[in-house]
């Protein structure tokens, strides 16, 4: 599971270790052993993420696939991980004040007291520096991009998905869930057995540019309550 979300930022060489071959191969061979467990690890912004749930909700293998949906689409382990213990990750783990300064590492801070949780959505939305191999301060097409995303199939065309989905806007000098409008997106290179079964009317999640995985409308339902409660956050400091 946390391959496939992995996946896409490697691929274009944002994040983790130039090894996207090598984890594409455990991704179609639906494998999971030793080897894999090296590669994920090398994430260097999300392990320390999952290494933090797994530890604040007493799971001993932070690969548990109640770690990574926390993670990276949300569900109620996140609310367990102590303030303190977010902001001390983010100081020394991902060393966000080193990143991007002591008075905007303050902004950062304050958030987390106002309900800033360890999703990948808050380190989207809420850190606006992009901290994989390029440091620089994201664009609204990098975060819509970056952000894990939702959708529903409505047709197969050959190789292509068109998936209808909320899009990130700026309006009036806030970030918003636009309509929903449809997106082609190719499935050819990235397709294992599970992609290639999707159907219309499913729903699925996406992370720059590719399909994740067919998820349910509750973990749909959880990805969306995340990020509206971070897009929220990061309004009030825009």
């Amino acid at each position: 599971m946390c391959s496939r979300y992995a996946f896409g930022p490697n691929r274009l060489h944002y994040c983790g270790p130039d090894a996207n071959r090598e984890i594409f191969s455990y991704i179609k061979e639906r494998a999971g052993d030793p080897g894999l467990e090296i590669l994920l690890k090398a994430f260097k912004t999300m392990y320390p993420y999952l290494r933090l749930i797994a530890d604040a909700n007493s799971i001993r293998d932070p690969f548990d696939n109640r770690v990574v949906e926390a993670y990276w689409l949300g569900n109620e382990l996140l609310e367990t991980v102590e303030k303190k213990k977010f902001w001390r990750h983010l100081l020394e783990e991902q060393e966000i004040k080193k990143k991007i300064g002591n008075k905007s590492f303050e902004v950062v801070a304050n958030k987390i007291k106002k309900g800033g949780v360890p999703n990948h959505s808050f380190h989207v939305l809420d850190i606006w520096k992009r901290t994989g191999h390029l440091e620089r301060e994201h664009t609204l097409e990098s975060m819509d991009s970056c952000r894990i995303s939702w959708g529903k199939i409505t047709a197969r065309n050959g190789p292509f998905l068109m998936v209808k989905h909320e899009p990130l806007l700026y309006r009036d000098g806030k970030l918003i869930l636009g309509s929903p409008q449809t997106t082609k997106i190719a499935i050819s290179l990235e397709s294992d057995r599970d992609i290639e079964e999707l159907k219309t009317g499913d729903l699925v999640s996406i992370h720059w540019g590719v399909i994740c995985e067919k998820i349910t409308p509750r973990q749909a339902g959880m990805l969306k309550k995340y990020t509206l409660r971070h897009l929220e956050l990061a309004n009030q400091t825009i």
